[in-house]
């Protein structure tokens, strides 16, 4: 994975509305890869922060989430 690959998974994985499954369907890696490469990419304190936010979160997957995105839509 390349650089901005890696700044790529972390902005998408700290968006609300990105949901689990347009990460795995755009970048190829599971939920459990997704938070592995999170715990390498992040600094400790950082990743807690981040596994505080995501989980029991709706938006972060889809069967649980009312809008239904088809892709990652960056802030741009």
């Amino acid at each position: 994975m390349s650089e901005d690959d890696s700044y790529r998974l972390i902005e998408m994985a700290w968006q609300d509305r990105t949901h689990f499954d347009i990460i795995q369907s755009q970048m190829g890696l599971s939920e459990n890869q997704v938070k592995k490469r999170m715990r390498k990419l992040l600094s400790p304190k950082a990743f807690k922060r981040w596994r505080k936010r995501v989980q029991g979160r709706k938006t972060k997957h889809l069967k649980s989430c009312e809008h239904k995105p088809t892709r990652f839509q960056g802030p741009w």
